[in-house]
């Protein structure tokens, strides 16, 4: 019976395109050959991860790893890999879960593990899909203003928050009208979508370039890189060593303000870049892309093998890329203007007038911190900044180090490489690329959600009304007045925390006998797939753990147990009515 079932399922996804019953036949004779065989066809065949790899540097990874390098400089170029690596492990089990059942996983999950496991990765998914896109759309906006047409649109022509408002009005109306192309299946969505990988590569590779430039002229430390790539979970709940001689100048009262500082902003660029390498929307996205394109378990090695060097090779070189450009151009160097080079010196440049801000800011909060919060709000404006420029010349120092650059200060990282004006114009080509390509990849996957959500076919008005639901988040790109690439942040803070739903989801389902049946791995498959998952579900825990806690501290407890409760409480009540209608 299982054979007959598993022979019509096979029946069923046969994709009417020649080109997959090729690819197909190939897999099945190179399988029949042995294992060599196998694997030069799959190295034949292997391309889908490729490209997806050129959309998953998004907006969100790109920012992390511009601050991931600002804050930590070569230390931690070890964790994009590592959650890389994770993220495929989950991915490479969804895909063998997908493609050996061959049916649409969410009423899967509720049938055969949990609805409120299934119908929380559902809501998840959309709600990661509405908040990660507020920084492609701010990211894309800020390009447009600060590095492409400063003099058409920029906030000293058309003063915020309009100019932002007509900026991403622009940005807003493009990402609709290629999503609503993608879902019709157009020619000319495939022709944008190809532009776009096309100026998403060409960022990558002059950040290449760039590191290329700086390591031939001695400007990065091949030693400290080497040491990067070697985790040092220390730096979780301490700055890096690089930033001690300049926390040890500052006055050791308002040292613990400094320190506090850059732990935090330190965790929130890791969990940010954690979170990008596969967000919860792209465990959702993943299994029904597959089944649309036909493939079934045929197709499952190659899958796996596609993830494992298609989508971890480009994503860790570009993001390495990306650390070590920003490393060697920001990292412990004070933002221009800001401070004199030596105690008593004299400034010799205006600082950028979109950092001053930012700068007084910290300042204001190194003053507040010293004074007391009471005694500082009784101080008028004028007495405010007189304390503030009478900070020591360490504390401006930090401030001016910590500063949080935008757009238009980070492009800067191409200056080695082409100069000011042209690095300019090719970063914010290339972030307003990579803006549009997310924020029109999220509209897709949250019209499938939509969709699967009211068990409608995908397509339709159903569809277009789940992906116009993403629109929500260009009100983000007019309100966020802070830099652009910050946001990725604190939207990627929450997103995590979601993401735990998704794991333990997919880990339940490879050992649920019901559904899996005789393709449920067995013996020494058996405990490989669960080592790696565990380990998986285990690291992201810990990760949407610390994020939860440092937000809501005592308060995140209750809210755990409570999901974690309503879970148990719905499995046993199913299982119970399964034996009363049994009996």
């Amino acid at each position: 019976m299982a054979a007959n079932e598993s022979d019509a399922r096979v029946r069923a996804v046969t994709h009417m395109n020649p080109r997959i019953e090729q690819d197909r036949k190939l897999i099945v004779d190179a399988r029949a050959k042995g294992k060599g065989a196998l694997a030069k066809t799959f190295i034949r065949l292997s391309g889908p991860g490729w490209l997806q790899s050129g959309i998953t540097v998004g907006g969100v990874s790109f920012s992390s790893s511009l601050f991931l390098g600002v804050l930590t400089g070569y230390n931690f170029l070890w964790l994009q890999p590592v959650a890389m690596i994770v993220g495929i492990v989950m991915l490479a089990a969804i895909s063998y879960i997908t493609l050996s059942t061959g049916k649409r996983p969410l009423r899967e999950i509720n049938t055969h593990v949990s609805p409120v496991l299934g119908w929380s990765w559902l809501l998840a998914s959309m709600a990661a899909n509405l908040v990660w896109s507020m920084p492609q759309f701010t990211l894309a906006t800020r390009a447009v203003q600060q590095n492409l047409l400063p003099s058409v649109i920029g906030p000293d022509v058309v003063p915020d928050p309009w100019g932002r408002a007509i900026v991403v009005g622009c940005v807003l109306v493009i990402c609709i009208i290629v999503t609503m192309f993608y879902g019709a299946g157009g020619r000319g969505a495939k022709i944008f979508e190809f532009i776009i990988k096309g100026i998403v590569s060409l960022i990558v590779l002059c950040f290449f370039a760039a590191v290329i430039k700086l390591v031939f002229e001695g400007a990065v430390p091949g030693g400290k890189i080497l040491r990067g790539l070697v985790p040092d979970p220390r730096y979780f709940f301490k700055p890096v060593e690089t930033l001690a001689p300049y926390l040890a100048a500052v006055g050791e009262d308002c040292r613990v303000f400094w320190t506090h500082l850059i732990v935090t902003q330190q965790r929130d660029v890791f969990i940010g870049a954690a979170a990008a390498a596969v967000g919860i929307n792209m465990t959702f996205l993943f299994p029904y892309s597959m089944l649309r394109k036909g493939w079934d378990r045929d197709f499952r090695g190659l899958a796996i093998f596609d993830l494992s060097t298609g989508l971890f090779i480009p994503f860790v070189l570009a993001t390495s890329f990306v650390v070590i450009a920003s490393a060697s151009r920001f990292h412990t160097v004070p933002a221009p203007g800001f401070v004199p080079d030596t105690p008593g010196g004299r400034i010799t440049e205006a600082p950028a007038p979109n950092l001053v801000g930012s700068y007084n800011d910290l300042l204001a909060q190194r003053v507040k911190f010293e004074m007391g919060e009471q005694t500082f709000s009784q101080l008028s404006d004028v007495q405010k900044q007189q304390r503030a420029a009478e900070l020591p010349h360490a504390d401006k120092v930090m401030a001016a180090m910590l500063v949080k650059r935008d757009n238009y200060n980070m492009a800067k990282a191409l200056e080695p490489l082409t100069g000011n004006v042209v690095a300019q114009y090719l970063f914010g080509l290339g972030v307003l690329g990579l803006g549009i390509s997310a924020a029109t990849m999220l509209m897709a996957i949250n019209g499938l959600c939509l969709c699967e959500m009211l068990n409608r076919p995908l397509k339709g008005w159903t569809q277009r009304i789940g992906m116009l639901m993403v629109s929500v988040g260009a009100i983000g790109a007019i309100v966020w007045k802070q830099p652009a690439p910050w946001l990725a942040m604190p939207t990627s803070v929450f997103c995590i925390i979601l993401i735990p739903i998704a794991y333990v989801t997919f880990l339940l389902m490879m050992n649920q006998k019901t559904l899996m049946g005789n393709d449920m791995p067995r013996g020494g498959m058996r405990v490989l797939w669960n080592v790696l998952m565990i380990i998986t579900v285990a690291v992201t825990i810990f990760i949407s753990g610390w994020s939860l806690w440092s937000r809501l501290k005592s308060w995140s407890i209750p809210v755990v147990a409570v999901f974690i409760g309503l879970v148990v409480v719905v499995h046993f009540v199913r299982k119970g009515r399964g034996r009363t209608a049994t009996a």
